[in-house]
């Protein structure tokens, strides 16, 4: 891997794009500590804040710029996209866009954007409503109506610029620049979970800290590998093509493969879930009731009801997402026009039915991993007390970085550069 980057450093155009991520990154990182018209950054730092909360995935990915133009970060145009995503299977008229190729994709986009700004006001006043009733009362220096105006209006306004930012991103960068983004969030958290390691080894027992420190790592490492193998894992399913006569001539005779991965939802099942988990929170913070604070604590993923029905809604969430994302009776009768066929497994009908079983079977697997890996930070946080990166965000960085190495080599590819794989 760091060969790679090295590699792809000596090439200039590829260093260019490089450094312009770079810039960009560092430009929406500063953004982040903007702070919004009229709000009191002594109040909002110096208190207790009950609706602050920077250990679930939306916090991560708003970079938890609470209180600044860039609060709400790049969350709404993600929950924009996952809702379009699914209504392009549920909605005959977006399913057509799809299909008309590059021009269809644009316009699906730009209804995206138009959703994400709409999403985006709704949430940005509820956050300065949240302003208004903190544990230490409102942390606006004047309360009056033109105040919380320029607060939802600066908030909207930083997330437009956000979603500028990662379609530039996307278009002169290396990948997908929304991901980029995603990934600095998660990664500005890493200072913390170190000092919480130094501060460890601060103890009064030095060797003892030191063992934990080297456990943890350890499990960390661990942890980070079998994300690795899950993401690249996937059944190949054998395609033989029939040879085509031309005259005299056999011609298109060969063989491919269906990869299946383990998990075609991916992060998608653990965002839902976690999503709909911290669905009453949200509520919570509005109408801060007893009972519903009780609720709330019982489905935190750290208390074992939580935890159970965190797992069982993955379950839920990856069939369902699996279920929008491949159709396997299309996909049989795409083989059987172009001649293809699975052997031993007549085209058709029957060849859906058996890719089916195979997606059902991987998705199984795929869904008791990632539980897997969603669970373990949370158990280690109750037996270490120390909260490192949550096994959604585990997933989203290495997934990121995968495909940032792959971008590279496809990059270095394309310009012919030798050795870079060896």
């Amino acid at each position: 891997m760091f060969k790679i980057l090295v590699n792809a450093w000596k090439v200039k155009d590829i260093r260019r794009k490089l450094i312009f991520v770079g810039l960009l990154l560092l430009i929406y990182r500063l953004g982040s500590h903007i702070p919004l018209p009229g709000v009191d950054l002594t109040l909002l730092y110096g208190g207790s804040l009950d609706t602050l909360s920077t250990d679930n995935i939306f916090a991560l990915i708003a970079g938890g710029g609470y209180g600044t133009v860039f609060a709400m970060g790049i969350g709404p145009y993600i929950t924009a996209s996952i809702i379009m995503q699914l209504l392009t299977y549920a909605i005959p008229p977006l399913e057509r866009l799809q299909k008309e190729g590059e021009e269809g994709r644009k316009k699906i986009n730009q209804i995206t954007r138009y959703v994400a700004v709409g999403m985006a006001a709704i949430n940005a006043a509820a956050l300065t409503y949240s302003y208004l009733n903190t544990s230490v009362g409102s942390i606006f220096r004047h309360d009056n109506w033109l105040t919380y105006i320029m607060s939802t209006v600066g908030m909207v306004s930083g997330t437009i610029f956000i979603m500028w930012l990662a379609e530039i991103l996307t278009e002169r960068g290396i990948g997908n620049g929304s991901s980029f983004i995603i990934f600095a969030n998660i990664l500005s958290s890493l200072p913390a979970g170190v000092n919480s390691l130094r501060l460890m080894l601060g103890g009064d027992n030095l060797w003892a800290g030191i063992g934990m420190v080297a456990g943890i790592l350890l499990i960390f490492v661990a942890v980070i590998t079998f994300v690795v193998m899950v993401q690249e894992g996937e059944r190949r399913i054998p395609v033989q093509y029939s040879k085509k006569m031309a005259g005299r001539a056999a011609f298109g005779s060969n063989s491919s493969y269906i990869p299946i991965k383990v998990n075609i939802a991916g992060v998608m099942s653990i965002i839902f879930a976690i999503s709909l988990l911290q669905f009453p929170q949200q509520i919570n913070g509005f109408v801060q009731a007893e009972w519903l604070g009780t609720i709330v604590s019982y489905l935190d993923t750290t208390h074992w009801v939580g935890s159970i029905l965190y797992v069982i809604l993955i379950f839920m969430f990856t069939f369902f997402y699996t279920s929008f994302a491949i159709n396997t009776t299309e996909m049989a009768e795409n083989m059987k026009k172009n001649g293809g066929f699975i052997p031993g497994i007549r085209p058709g009908k029957p060849t859906g039915e058996y890719v089916q079983r195979t997606v059902d079977r991987m998705s199984l697997i795929g869904a008791i991993l990632y539980s897997i890996i969603a669970i373990a930070p949370v158990i280690l946080q109750n037996v270490t007390g120390i909260n490192l990166f949550g096994g959604t965000t585990l997933l989203i960085v290495t997934g990121v970085a995968l495909e940032f190495i792959k971008q590279l080599e496809s990059q270095l590819l394309m310009r012919h550069y030798k050795g870079f794989l060896d």
